[in-house]
């Protein structure tokens, strides 16, 4: 797979020699700066409150600080993760570059893994950087890292999930906001397929259920890792390139 990373470096590289990366990167950051500050400076007022009333209940960082981040951050992910994708294959059109990649000698499954890789990789970059707000977590407290790991585990992989399914899309169009729009779309209603199975029970809500990505979040929220879920998000990316794979086909068919 030399090809894969090869084209994964190029786009890495294209990403970063403009704006793109730096500004995803700078906002995500800052955005999830808010939210770590809000929940801790909660964090500590109740605990004066606590000590204020004399109750010794213990606090626990995990379950009032990082829990929340974590699921807050899954849901800004929907945000950023199209705005990472449209421009994969979108920007290859409209430039009118699709068609060396489709004519060229490079397989059809190693220019798709590389670019996904090079978002994926960049997506990793953006948990990197908000994670940096934790280390002051650990310098004045004691919180359990492994449940927090685990977390990271299910955005990583709810993350890729995700960027499977944009890399799909972006090869429909030549227009990037359109490729933003149908991606941010589609992974919304992935999200908000698991709303049905609080006031319906039956198979087509269940269905609809278990096809949401935040119902295989949960888990990883916890701290614990279920392979079930973890089966879910591969088998989505899986999907994901496969379909990408017969729309490249599709283009160099038509090259």
């Amino acid at each position: 797979m030399r090809s894969s990373w090869i084209i994964c470096r190029r786009e890495l590289h294209s990403y970063f020699s403009s704006p793109i990366a730096w500004l995803l990167l700078t906002m995500y950051s800052l955005i999830f700066g808010f939210f770590f500050w809000n929940y801790l400076a909660n964090f500590i007022v109740q605990g004066m409150e606590m000590q204020m009333m004399g109750q010794m209940t213990p606090m626990n960082i995990n379950e009032q600080i990082i829990r929340p981040l974590l699921a807050n951050t899954s849901f800004l992910s929907l945000f950023f993760i199209p705005m990472i994708t449209m421009r994969l294959f979108a920007e290859e059109k409209r430039s009118g570059t699709i068609e060396l990649l489709a004519t060229s000698p490079v397989r059809d499954i190693e220019i798709i893994v590389g670019k996904w890789l090079a978002a994926t990789i960049l997506y990793c970059w953006l948990l990197v950087f908000a994670g940096l707000n934790f280390s002051f977590l650990f310098r004045y407290g004691h919180p359990d890292w492994k449940p927090m790991m685990v977390g990271y585990l299910g955005l990583l992989l709810q993350g890729a999930a995700l960027l499977a399914i944009g890399t799909f899309i972006s090869t429909l169009t030549k227009n990037q906001i359109i490729a933003a729009a149908s991606t941010f779309g589609a992974c919304l209603l992935l999200w908000v397929f698991s709303w049905v199975s609080s006031y319906d029970s039956s198979t087509w809500a269940q269905v609809l259920s278990y096809m949401s990505v935040i119902t295989h979040f949960d888990a990883f929220d916890r701290g614990v890792l279920v392979s079930k879920d973890a089966i879910y998000y591969l088998s989505v990316i899986f999907l994901g390139l496969f379909f990408t794979a017969r729309s490249m086909e599709s283009l160099r068919w038509r090259s």
